[in-house]
């Protein structure tokens, strides 16, 4: 396989992923974070860098937004609830293990 074809390959499978997290509101990020040790904040970060390794000068809001589908207080106000204790405790102990994020 050429690497245009990888890089379009992936391009699609990061498009579908948008898609299916956005059809996921449901699915919080400290779930995810607990789950897959990353949430839809680290693709944020993650296409941030990307763009800015580039040279494309994006910010932190204009990335959470291309992930998002929207501003993230948008997104927070409309999808995001309050962790309860066990999520809260799952992701201490998933943070001390990994070097991972938390979540705003």
């Amino acid at each position: 396989m050429d690497d245009k074809t990888r890089t379009d390959l992936e391009a699609a499978a990061f498009r579908a992923l948008l898609a299916h997290l956005d059809k996921r509101s449901d699915v919080q990020n400290i779930d995810m974070m607990n789950l897959a040790g990353f949430c839809r904040n680290c693709l944020s970060r993650w296409y941030q860098e990307a763009a800015n390794a580039r040279g494309l000068d994006m910010d932190k809001d204009t990335a959470r937004e291309a992930i998002y589908g929207m501003p993230y207080s948008e997104w927070q106000a409309k999808y995001q609830t309050e962790a309860n204790a066990d999520k809260q405790a799952a992701f201490q102990k998933s943070f001390a293990e990994n070097v991972g994020h938390k979540p705003d």
